[in-house]
């Protein structure tokens, strides 16, 4: 067998040392991006451990306040118990009346240490919480929602006003909920209307959207065979104008808007998509608990 000339040895050897280098490149590659993704797997685990310690801890203080929130109520039914004992009991025995008032001053103090506590607790879980969103952060939402794939078209008429800070979150939590529903059951290139209207001392908040027309037509389906599906009869309109939707987001939202005097209904627009509609008639002067009217303090 002849053997091989030098040049011929040396250009194998060389080749040899190029493929070696290469893989040794590839290899060095290879065990680099193995290290990212162990410390990204890494660091993915540690942000959901602090997360569910989080979750753990808010729930926990959560749990807490309800805890002595339950306790301060029953203490104030026992001082109110107290209080009409010691006014029959002061006609007869003024003895009794002292006592019963040294109790209630001693269950009051009790009680009143105790919803101090409660507000710590709240003041923390805030500041922790950081800023919470206003009707000025809408414009944020909605952008977000058109990164997502929603389509969304703002009016607002009258004239703004601001709000208390708990309703303006009130309304920007039934924004996002309605929003969230229109990408959930009308997916990407959904068109969502939005509109504001205000008055004097209130205001009116919808969002219609095309979500089960947009469906249908993202299946690729022909003009006829989506028209066919779209299409609805007397049957299907006297269902959208009686039928309350139910659902646990609804029920959120309506009891949201329940807090501020309000009133939410949610209806289906027959081959079309969701209705929500929000309004607050006096939200303007609404306290969250009683109406009172805040202008005339």
């Amino acid at each position: 067998m002849p053997s091989l000339p030098q040049t011929t040895w040396l250009a194998i050897a060389g080749g040899l040392l190029v493929l070696a280098a290469v893989l040794l490149v590839l290899w060095i590659a290879a065990l680099r991006r193995l290290r990212a993704e162990r410390r990204a797997a890494g660091e993915r685990s540690q942000h959901a451990a602090r997360l569910q310690v989080a979750v753990a801890d808010q729930g926990g203080r959560l749990r807490i306040i309800r805890e002595l929130h339950d306790v301060a109520v029953h203490r104030v039914s026992a001082m109110i118990a107290q209080a009409d004992g010691a006014r029959y009991a002061g006609a007869t025995d003024p003895t009794a009346a002292v006592r019963a008032a040294q109790a209630i001053a001693e269950t009051g103090r009790t009680t009143l240490a105790d919803m101090r506590r409660v507000m710590t607790l709240v003041r923390e879980t805030e500041a922790e919480a950081g800023p919470q969103p206003r009707l000025k952060t809408t414009r944020e939402l909605f952008k977000t929602m058109r990164d997502a794939g929603l389509n969304v078209v703002v009016e607002e008429h009258g004239e703004p006003y601001d709000l208390d800070s708990s309703a303006e979150l009130a309304i920007y939590r039934i924004l996002q909920e309605a929003l969230s529903n229109s990408l959930k059951y009308g997916g990407d290139g959904t068109e969502v209307r939005v509109g504001f209207t205000w008055t004097a001392s209130g205001i009116a908040v919808k969002v219609d959207d095309d979500g089960f027309r947009n469906a249908v037509l993202q299946r690729g389906l022909s003009g006829d065979e989506a028209a066919a599906e779209l299409a609805y009869g007397v049957e299907e309109d006297l269902r959208s104008l009686t039928q309350q939707l139910a659902g646990p987001g609804i029920q959120e939202m309506r009891a949201r808007a329940e807090l501020f005097g309000g009133t939410l209904t949610a209806s289906e627009t027959p081959g079309v998509g969701f209705s929500i509609s929000a309004t607050f008639p006096s939200i303007r002067f609404h306290n969250g608990v009683h109406g009172v009217d805040l202008s005339r303090r």
